[in-house]
């Protein structure tokens, strides 16, 4: 079954707790802290896999979580980060921040590998926390959440060049003839339902990658027969070869098959229509495909490939043709800069961490950072002594007071309710 699609969440492990321990040797004394720090939680990693074509082993995963970091323990010990967690998927893997909108990776070569959520890391033993002022600290950390995110997988085909055109114009027995792909070719419409690949040999030695992609109709940018399913497919393509049934033997014309298809392209994707494209004009063994000729060749001033992909008759030319275009066109990325993750602008990491709402008489605190100093935090009395100075140092105290908050009104921070206090 071919998958091109899935959408998924991802939880990275979080990292081990940390150990509250001290060290109590005879003969040893005022032996201090001991305890060691927590592991790094498993990362979520993808990774190009040529042996993969489609996402099918995806379909049925749709959490990946990956392992918690060992917690650490007394005599300083600290605890074993957790195996990262690596999903093989096909080249030309396309990955997306569903909260964000933004592109994490777009995987292209053999090997390519993105971290799509991070390992949490390890929570610190008490010794960590030892000072002159506080020497033997009673309190140690939680392990770091792991990141979570809803990612959408997306599979485009890395070909050279698309074969795209109507149902039932000949693009599957094309690609059967010219490389060794064996398309499922029947006397019906929509025989062809997923992309085919080929590697093509020119008679003068050059080789390239075809693709075959399912037949569109009118309205298919919009989801209609097929819909924008395999249209993605066209955009790695550097060449578009336009497919016409020139006999006209589905009743169709010809010259109305090119401007519909055009059309779907553009309203697709603009840049799909300035791609370089060659038209190959099949069937031209039948009835009508030389009156139809004459009437396209004087309404539109191109190139055009007269073929017979039955007989095989032109299809050396229009694969010299094609290589020769190919040469001329540098691969470009798919993806301009400012859609990825790493091009956020700077300005966005200096919002203000956390936000507070109030609800009835409870004040709400929300924020990444604030939630993840909650998660860490282990509340012995040492450790809510800490974790209200770390509010207090983020400025929350002083927004409270501002929205007129008063000592001893309630301060909720996820499922915790306490006391505003001075």
């Amino acid at each position: 079954m071919f998958v091109d699609e899935v959408i998924i969440k991802v939880k990275a492990g979080n990292g081990g707790d940390g150990c509250t321990a001290f060290r109590r040797e005879k003969y040893i004394p005022d032996g201090g802290p001991f305890g060691g720090n927590g592991g790094r939680g498993a990362n979520i990693i993808f990774k190009t896999d040529l042996g993969l074509r489609t996402l099918l082993d995806l379909r049925y995963n749709k959490l990946i979580k990956g392992p918690k970091g060992a917690n650490g323990s007394g005599k300083n010990k600290n605890g074993k980060g957790a195996e990262d967690v690596v999903i093989k998927v096909p080249v030309g893997t396309t990955i997306k921040d569903l909260d964000t909108g933004l592109i994490i990776a777009d995987l292209t070569k053999k090997d390519d590998e993105v971290i799509v959520a991070k390992g949490g890391r390890g929570g610190r033993g008490n010794t960590a926390f030892a000072t002159a002022s506080n020497p033997a600290p009673n309190f140690s950390e939680h392990g770091e959440p792991g990141e979570e995110k809803n990612l959408k997988i997306e599979l485009r085909l890395l070909a050279d060049v698309g074969f795209v055109g109507m149902p039932s114009v000949g693009k599957s027995t094309i690609l059967s003839k010219i490389s060794k792909s064996k398309p499922k070719i029947a006397a019906y419409h929509f025989t062809t339902l997923n992309p085919n690949l080929g590697v093509v040999r020119t008679i003068d030695g050059r080789t390239f990658v075809a693709a075959d992609l399912p037949g569109l109709i009118k309205g298919a940018s919009l989801g209609e027969g097929l819909g924008d399913k395999f249209l993605k497919h066209i955009e790695r393509t550097r060449v578009i070869a336009h497919v016409l049934d020139m006999s006209g033997s589905e009743g169709r014309d010809p010259l109305d098959d090119y401007e519909v298809i055009n059309k779907e392209l553009k309203d697709f994707n603009e840049k799909l229509i300035k791609k370089p494209q060659i038209v190959i004009a099949n069937k031209m063994d039948l009835d009508g495909a030389k009156d139809n000729l004459k009437r396209f060749k004087e309404k539109y001033n191109l190139p055009i490939y007269e073929v017979s992909a039955i007989t095989s008759s032109g299809l050396d030319e229009v694969l010299v043709a094609i290589a020769n275009e190919l040469d001329k066109i540098k691969e470009e990325p798919l993806f301009e800069d400012d859609a990825f993750e790493s091009h956020v602008l700077y300005k966005f990491k200096k919002e203000q961490p956390f936000t507070i709402t109030r609800d009835n008489d409870i004040y709400v605190v929300k924020g990444k950072e604030v939630e993840k100093l909650f998660k860490m935090t282990k509340f012995t009395d040492e450790g809510a002594v800490r974790f209200a100075r770390k509010l207090r140092a983020m400025g929350i105290d002083d927004k409270l007071l501002e929205m007129g908050a008063k000592y001893g009104d309630k301060v909720q921070i996820m499922d915790l309710i306490f006391e505003f206090k001075e």
